[in-house]
């Protein structure tokens, strides 16, 4: 299922739990530098999108657009890997989690390295990390998954002149519910809508798993196991800002 297809069919709530979160989105447009144009390509419902400069957004599926808010960046329906746009069209390119649902993920950074002058700036999760207890422990498969679909930080250094590397420790009460969000929240990957907003539940065929966890939660054994975590204000678990600029730069 490529991702257009994913988000047309998990995405119709996205908005509900997949929000800005504004320590995240203010070292995005750090990161951004002064960068006056910017090409957000895999877009989705326009998070993290500057709002104090010329900004367009790339998004393949039709049900994220349409929840893109009123007055959001003007949306183009392409892929990453067939961007339209002229050579350095654009100073900057933002590519937020989402580099794991393109088909061909080198092709796709060709293409953004082309169309922007300046830099690239990217969220991701490094498969070299080893997650968080909901994976190690409940979903392994989804680790298992990310690990062959998303590029190491050594694979991603070619396609730079510099490569800038950062840490993003996940803050425990963070608005953004992607994967990692909730690891002292762990209630949370019980509800659907939260689920619903993150792509690795929607291959999900066997709820065996959530089971184990309510149980766990409910038994005091997730406490047992995992409860030191609790007194953590953020944690490491692998996602990291990237900051790439071309050989040119």
């Amino acid at each position: 299922m490529d991702s257009s297809q994913t988000y047309d069919r998990i995405g119709i709530s996205y908005r509900q739990t997949r929000r800005e979160d504004p320590r995240l989105a203010q070292r995005i447009v750090e990161a951004l530098g002064h960068s006056e144009s910017v090409l957000n390509v895999g877009a989705g419902t326009g998070s993290y999108e500057p709002r104090d400069r010329a900004v367009v957004a790339v998004e393949p599926a039709i049900t994220m657009i349409r929840q893109r808010p009123s007055g959001a960046a003007p949306t183009v329906r392409a892929v990453a890997e067939a961007l339209p746009f002229r050579d350095n069209a654009f100073a900057a390119g933002l590519a937020l989690l989402t580099i794991h649902h393109w088909e061909d993920w080198k092709e796709g950074l060709r293409e953004l390295t082309r169309v922007v002058s300046e830099r690239v700036v990217m969220l991701t999760w490094d498969p070299e990390s080893e997650g968080f207890w909901l994976v190690q422990d409940y979903f392994p498969e989804f680790i298992e998954a990310d690990r062959k679909r998303l590029p190491t930080m050594a694979a991603l250094r070619p396609f730079f002149g510099q490569l800038e590397i950062l840490p993003v420790p996940i803050p425990h009460d963070g608005w953004d519910g992607f994967l990692g969000a909730y690891w002292r929240r762990p209630s949370e990957y019980l509800r659907e809508e939260v689920r619903c907003g993150i792509s690795s539940f929607a291959t999900l065929s066997d709820a065996t798993a959530l089971k184990r966890l309510a149980d766990d939660l409910h038994s005091g054994r997730w406490q047992q196991l995992y409860g030191e975590v609790l007194a953590k204000e953020e944690l490491d678990i692998g996602y990291r800002l990237l900051v790439g600029r071309p050989e040119t730069s």
